[in-house]
């Protein structure tokens, strides 16, 4: 996906920079195997070689690159310190699913650190402790409560007024010994190990159709065949959704500045805080010369909710942020990410419905998608081999707390019921097709048909159907990105109307339209 950056920085993320690796062919006829993985992130390729592993047949398809879509963008912090979720958690679900929370996200950390070391993985592997901070003495109480939670779930942690980074901090929630590493680096040789447990990875194959049954039944883009046993969706958004998860997940997107940072200068660990639309700061190796690449994420918003120029607007503030706290500092790359968050604040992971007996899913890791990724691979390939693990209930996409969790899904809902009947974002729309700059989009009513136009660089028009082919809400231009993204539930595409990202799998229609007069 292309930036409209005039900063200067590359447009692109850290990861992405790494070697693909070797291109893997196509589904280009029909496959049988014992269990199709669908998806090429942390979460499918983890689950692949888990099973492969095992001595169990594997399939994995991706539809573009593996290691290439939300995981390739991702900051990369290893942790089971995933912001203020524990004291939620024990009030939501109880004090055991907090501590079973906790174990299987330390256990993922720790399976990382084993399976690098197995596999000779180079991978910039870093223990580092995790800090979760706040600058507003009002907040202190709050992150003490954490702290305790966390303590009481069986993490290392505790509340700390001694921060190491270069500017004032009232408080965190500090836990030792967790880690961050090259995310790609350590899944592309998993990929490779994949390959040589004799498991099959197919690229550039978009699954478009799923039957459930003995065997189950996949159906490509190109119309083959893929009959499995088993099967797991580890799409990051769900693409087949039976069970309704649409209705507790929440798209929310970030935008991601990195630099290098002077010799001297890392602060020496990872560091989160929830104020300011969320900042989050860590380092990764840079050079031979003792500097370190600072990454910073924050500024979140929901796919297609933000108005004209506004991505780049944030992606200013905050380079501006990372700058005006890391003296010396240049930003030389700018991306963005995107994840799903559960009402309940636990990912499901396990089968994708009540009804399920062959089919699973791993979704709505609310940004943590490398330990829970791991650990929803641990998860599926256990249940897959007959083994349920404790906390096989407390992951499961089928259980529901009314109550408890009715006032997130109603805003969600709310939210979604809202863009549905029409979205009515300023600059969302044009009168005409002439209002439309170089380099933007705008939605435009064309012979009683909603058109999603874009004008590119040198003046060509570029038009599809407005209405987003998951559930038919109208999507919104991101300009910064050249991208067009449904605010109902995250899909995304390109201007010429392919599928970035889903829940979508299938493309905006192509439609004819010319310079109005």
């Amino acid at each position: 996906m292309s930036f409209a950056s005039g900063s200067g920085a590359v447009s692109g993320s850290l990861w992405m920079e790494y070697a693909p690796g070797p291109a893997r062919p196509a589904v280009d006829g029909p496959v049988e195997t014992e269990v199709a993985v669908v998806g090429g992130g942390i979460a499918g390729l983890c689950t692949a070689w888990e099973l492969a592993r095992a001595g169990h047949q594997v399939v994995l398809v991706e539809a573009d690159r593996i290691a290439s879509g939300v995981t390739g963008h991702t900051t990369a912090k290893l942790s089971a310190l995933h912001g203020l979720v524990y004291a939620d958690i024990a009030r939501i679900h109880g004090a055991r699913a907090a501590r079973l929370y906790a174990h299987s996200q330390a256990i993922a950390v720790d399976k990382v650190a084993a399976v690098s070391e197995e596999l000779g993985i180079d991978c910039e592997w870093e223990r580092q402790p995790a800090y979760t901070y706040t600058g507003d003495p009002a907040k202190a109480d709050q992150l003490r409560e954490e702290a305790e939670a966390a303590r009481a779930a069986g993490l290392d942690a505790s509340y700390v007024t001694d921060v190491p980074l270069p500017f004032p901090v009232v408080g965190a929630v500090k836990v030792e010994n967790q880690a961050q590493f090259h995310p790609r680096k350590y899944l592309l040789g998993l990929a490779a190990d994949l390959e040589v447990l004799g498991g099959r990875i197919f690229e550039r194959t978009r699954v478009t159709r799923l039957k459930e049954g003995s065997p189950c039944e996949l159906t490509t883009s190109a119309g083959h065949t893929i009959r499995a046993k088993e099967v797991v969706v580890a799409t990051h958004y769900p693409v087949f959704d039976r069970a309704l998860l649409f209705t507790r997940l929440e798209p929310k997107r970030e935008l991601v500045v990195a630099g290098p940072l002077p010799a001297g200068q890392d602060p020496g660990g990872m560091f989160l805080t929830w104020e300011e639309n969320t900042r989050s700061v860590r380092t990764a190796p840079y050079g031979e010369d003792g500097r370190r690449m600072l990454i910073v994420t924050g500024e979140k918003f929901t796919p297609g909710t933000v108005d004209e120029g506004e991505v780049g607007t944030r992606f200013d503030t905050l380079a501006t942020w990372a700058r005006e706290r890391f003296d010396g500092l240049e930003i030389t790359h700018r991306w963005a990410t995107q994840d799903n968050v559960t009402t309940d604040k636990v990912p499901y992971v396990g089968r994708l419905h009540a009804g399920s007996r062959h089919v699973y899913v791993a979704t709505g890791f609310a940004g943590w998608g490398m330990s829970n990724g791991v650990m929803a691979g641990d998860l599926i390939a256990a249940r897959i081999r007959g083994r349920e693990p404790a906390w096989t209930s407390l992951y499961d996409p089928v259980r529901l707390h009314p109550v408890r969790e009715a006032p997130a899904m109603l805003r969600l809902q709310a939210q979604v019921g809202k863009h549905f009947i029409g979205d009515r974002l300023p600059g969302a729309h044009a009168d005409a097709t002439t209002d439309i700059p170089r380099g933007g989009g705008a939605v435009v009513r064309v012979g009683g048909r909603r058109l999603a136009v874009h004008r590119d660089a040198a003046g060509s028009l570029h038009a599809v159907s407005a209405r987003c082919t998951h559930l038919g809400c109208l999507v919104h231009f991101n300009d910064e990105e050249r991208a067009w993204e449904c605010p109902c539930h995250g899909s995304r595409f390109d201007v010429d109307g392919k599928v970035v990202q889903g829940p979508a799998v299938r493309p905006l229609e192509q439609m004819d339209v010319e310079e109005d007069e």
